[in-house]
């Protein structure tokens, strides 16, 4: 497991154009309100982005990824069986049509986990008058 978790942080360290273009929309829950982990290790795999709450993978593919396309299937099918939705997306996808890129994943959010945030108890948010009022 040791030898997963310091190539997930050798990716982190080394990610590609992509992957930073996408990670500076969203990391500190900029997209939605949802939180995301990214070069994260889930079973024998390192995942470029995942919110875990929603249990949705977003993973950035570059042109290595046309020659392996039956090894990226059988990935997508253990992160399912894991149970977690996955989308993919081209680099110059994120690159050049990010806004759209957004769009599908927060879509993809919203339908897996409606409420990004816990909903307020009861009595949460009424106005009350403060003393002497």
């Amino acid at each position: 497991m040791s030898s997963l978790l310091e190539n997930a942080r050798f990716l982190r360290a080394h990610s590609t154009n992509a992957e930073r273009c996408l990670w500076r929309h969203l990391r500190n829950r900029h997209l939605g309100d949802y939180r995301f982990r990214r070069q994260q290790p889930i079973g024998r795999h390192i995942v470029d982005f995942v919110c875990v709450r929603a249990r949705l993978i977003v993973e950035i593919d570059g042109g290595q990824h046309a020659d392996r396309l039956m090894k990226d299937l059988e990935r997508t099918r253990d992160l399912a069986r894991a149970g977690y939705r996955v989308i993919r997306f081209w680099n110059n996808e994120v690159l050049f049509a990010t806004s759209a890129v957004l769009e599908v994943i927060l879509r993809a959010l919203i339908q897996a986990c409606p409420h990004p945030g816990p909903l307020p108890h009861a009595g949460e948010g009424e106005v009350r008058a403060l003393p002497g009022e």
